[in-house]
């Protein structure tokens, strides 16, 4: 950061820029709860020397709250992939069981909206279709923030919910599946070749979020990559110019998480979901009725709490994931 030109390249230099604020506070993080072992050893000798309740009670506090940011701590080194610490797109698709999937599908939009204000991410749509009935065919989310790959990573799945549902009349038990996929936002000094004869770019009005002039001007942009069969959209912009320069970022994104998938031959690599969205497919269930139950079977996670958990305070839950891993 010292050289001269360092700031030339404005993309390099905040990519270093961040990588050093967030070593700068995990090294914080760790001098701080080695001194405060240091300083607690200290009081508990003191202690045995000459006996007080009140400091007693205090050190108690203090060693609770040392243990929690261990677990701080322990968490910070789980997310040490190669990507953990780009921001990333997040992309929401129903799946099978029609509105109500739709509507399920909006329902975990506003789970990880809230998940990420809880975590001080910043988060922008990019990308919204309305259902037909309710809810949403599709949405893409750009999220920004520190380890935002690395926690939400741990998102990309199928997501099934079991409710009494609201569009029955007969008031019966319904199943709904969503696809839950994460990429991670790439390094535009990357090198990707996208040929112009791969792509097809589509221009259109933008529906569903945004305001009228964003929604009665052709500045929505649709690219299609035959090669891999890619669709990226992207309407948030007013400008048409934007909207395609952004696609173009989600784009590139796309086809070196694929490229990735075939080098590592992972099924669970960058890229995100390979399956069917439908039974037996899923990551994670939310139960409503008969019982109230959110369960991943990758951690084998449960809580009771489905009211939280779709609140967005999912932050322990991804947590449970990362230590698995």
């Amino acid at each position: 950061m010292q050289s001269p030109d360092f700031w030339n390249d404005s993309e390099k230099s905040n990519s270093i820029n961040k990588e050093l604020s967030s070593l700068r506070k995990e090294l914080s993080l760790y001098n701080k709860i080695n001194k405060d072992i240091t300083d607690n050893k200290e009081i508990m000798e003191l202690l045995e020397a000459d006996y007080s309740e009140d400091i007693f009670n205090d050190l108690v506090a203090d060693v609770d709250s040392c243990s929690e940011q261990l677990k701080e701590l322990e968490i910070n080194t789980l997310l040490n992939g190669e990507y953990d610490n780009y921001d990333c797109y997040l992309e929401i698709h129903p799946g099978a069981g029609g509105t109500e999937s739709c509507d399920w599908a909006s329902m975990l939009l506003r789970m990880y909206e809230r998940f990420c204000d809880k975590m001080g991410y910043k988060h922008e749509i990019l990308e919204y279709q309305d259902g037909d009935e309710a809810g949403l065919k599709s949405v893409t989310v750009h999220i920004k923030g520190d380890f935002a790959y690395g926690y939400l990573k741990c998102e990309k799945g199928v997501h099934r919910l079991v409710r009494i549902s609201p569009f029955d009349s007969n008031k019966r038990r319904h199943t709904s599946f969503a696809s839950v996929s994460i990429v991670p936002e790439i390094d535009q000094n990357i090198n990707i070749d996208i040929k112009e004869e791969d792509i097809r770019i589509d221009v259109y009005c933008a529906s569903g979020h945004g305001g009228q002039g964003v929604n009665t001007t052709p500045s929505a942009v649709r690219i299609t990559h035959f090669p891999s069969k890619i669709v990226v959209t992207c309407q948030n912009e007013r400008s048409q110019l934007q909207n395609k320069e952004q696609a173009m970022k989600v784009l590139k994104s796309k086809l070196f998480a694929l490229e990735q998938e075939k080098k590592e031959k992972e099924i669970a690599a960058l890229k995100g979901i390979n399956t069917n969205i439908d039974f037996g497919s899923q990551i994670r269930s939310y139960v409503l009725e008969p019982y109230k139950l959110v369960k991943d079977y990758r951690s084998n996670y449960e809580t009771p709490e489905t009211s939280k958990i779709l609140d967005g305070d999912i932050k322990s839950l991804i947590e449970s994931i990362l230590k698995t891993k």
